[in-house]
């Protein structure tokens, strides 16, 4: 690990834009398959800014289409049960408090969608359905396979495993969608689909 050696001033800067919640960014490599993933702090929260694209040897996963170039470009769609496990050591799978936080430093649901979408990939019609990024988060819409295979929504909308259970059957899921600015946060749905993962610093 490379060691930093900062001012009185850059740590008080660091601590201040922590604070204010402007973004500093880093990369990450994961050790299992050698892929490297931006990172980003926003707040307090240190986040994967790419979507998770591993291969896991167990559980279930699809690329959009089966292609394997929707999985480069919107990271690999997990059922709820793999999504729990994939994030590598250090990482979690965010639950909905941790998501909620972020929103939240993103400026609150009904504005959060616009700051945390990529500036491009998002579809539009009479408005421009890309984000500002403001944070460097880059949320692309990388849409969900269903239980019977098929493969819905890449480019209009995005959606989040949460670590958190609706119940037996179902799972919460963060949704952003081109048309609008804000996130939704309180959906939930079938456990077996497929949704994306973005993995967040596992801290205590």
């Amino acid at each position: 690990m490379r060691k930093l050696l900062l001012t009185t001033a850059a740590v008080a800067a660091a601590i201040a834009a922590a604070v204010a919640g402007e973004p500093s960014f880093g990369t990450f490599t994961d050790a299992r398959d050698g892929q490297t993933y931006k990172t980003v702090t926003i707040g307090t929260q240190t986040w994967m800014a790419q979507n998770l694209n591993y291969l896991s040897k167990t559980g279930k996963s699809w690329c959009y289409n089966n292609s394997a170039d929707s999985c480069k470009k919107f990271g690999r769609l997990y059922d709820w049960e793999t999504a729990k496990t994939v994030c590598p050591t250090g990482w979690k799978l965010p639950d909905t408090a941790d998501w909620r936080k972020l929103v939240k430093t993103a400026g609150g649901q009904e504005i959060a969608g616009k700051k945390l979408k990529s500036t491009s990939g998002w579809k539009g019609m009479k408005r421009d359905g890309n984000g500002t990024d403001v944070y460097g988060f880059s949320a692309l819409p990388g849409g969900y396979s269903d239980s019977d295979g098929s493969f819905y929504h890449a480019g209009d909308n995005g959606y989040w495993w949460t670590a958190t259970a609706a119940n037996r059957d179902d799972a919460y899921f963060l949704d952003m969608y081109y048309g609008y600015d804000n996130v939704s946060e309180n959906n939930y749905g079938y456990k077996n689909i497929g949704d994306s993962v973005r993995c967040v610093a596992d801290r205590p």
